[in-house]
């Protein structure tokens, strides 16, 4: 005859002691499972600014951002970018990317452009984690880099965290 496994009952006692451990245990196994702390995050956001402006300084002029100061939801925040260029083929604007400082993922978004845009202006929406600064770069054909920096304040984080 097989040795059938042994059912062991819990009291109510055993049971609550139990599932309060376990609970204790789920902040531990969401950190592990998002890996992810303040100083990665910012060491994210290092690399994905190095790599963005290829080693090139930006500068900080000719862009223009509307962003909310105070997004309620951090699941739908408004973007408006617009860069002064010509674009022409010889000076135009060829991607305009959108970093984050606090999100789990550095880079938000990037947006393609060429001289047939006419007009270097993208709108789009964003989830940003919590309160943070927003900077976008626009990346030109001459190879030089422009910069805007714009704090927002969120008041429910759309970042899962």
């Amino acid at each position: 005859m097989r040795d059938h496994a042994r059912i062991t009952q819990f009291d109510r006692r055993q049971f609550l002691l139990s599932a309060t451990a376990a609970a204790g245990l789920l902040p531990l196994i969401t950190k592990a499972a998002h890996g992810e702390t303040a100083l990665e995050r910012s060491r994210q956001f290092e690399e994905t600014f190095a790599r963005l402006t290829h080693g090139v300084t930006p500068v900080a002029e000719k862009v223009t951002v509307d962003l909310p100061e105070l997004a309620d939801n951090g699941n739908f925040v408004p973007i408006t970018m617009t860069v002064a260029s010509p674009m022409t083929d010889a000076d135009h604007v060829k991607a305009i990317h959108i970093v984050s400082t606090a999100n789990p993922v550095a880079l938000v978004a990037t947006f393609h452009l060429s001289p047939v845009n006419a007009v270097a202006r993208v709108q789009s929406r964003m989830r940003l984690a919590k309160t943070q600064d927003v900077i976008v770069l626009a990346e030109l054909s001459s190879g030089e880099m422009l910069m805007s920096t714009t704090k927002v304040g969120v008041t429910i984080g759309g970042c899962g965290d």
